[in-house]
């Protein structure tokens, strides 16, 4: 991935901090398996891909409160990036029922937005793209 975040591992939760450009991961023994860490931190890093350094996705450089509209569509976006990224590393069999569960959190906001799954989807291919070095500029 270029121009990577900061990588850290401590404390329970795993959150991308724009702030500071860090991905923080509780530590590998704390996930029941090892994909299910490297899905979490895919959703992580496709969150990073948003930073103004990035890809500059509004999503990540707007602040937005939990349950918001631009905050579905991050998750959204995160989510199907950890997928897109899952598939190509070979892991999605074994994450694919966490992360439909997940997105189907996220999917009552399709009920106002009809456009939000098509956006998030364009943004996770942007997303993963920019974390497999297939584009390395522009929104």
């Amino acid at each position: 991935m270029p121009q990577r975040p900061e990588l850290e591992t401590a404390g329970s939760k795993a959150f991308y901090s724009s702030l500071t450009d860090r991905v923080t991961m509780p530590p590998r023994e704390l996930f029941t398996t090892a994909e299910e860490y490297y899905a979490t931190l895919l959703h992580e890093l496709t969150h990073s891909t948003g930073h103004t350094k990035r890809l500059a996705r509004e999503t990540i450089t707007e602040a937005a409160p939990f349950g918001s509209a631009t905050y579905s569509k991050e998750e959204l976006c995160a989510e199907m990036g950890s997928a897109f990224l899952c598939a190509e590393a070979g892991i999605s069999p074994v994450v694919i029922e966490n992360q439909a569960a997940y997105l189907a959190g996220w999917l009552s906001k399709l009920r106002d937005d009809r456009k939000l799954l098509v956006y998030a989807a364009a943004q996770a291919q942007k997303a993963a793209d920019f974390i497999l070095g297939r584009q390395f500029t522009g929104n």
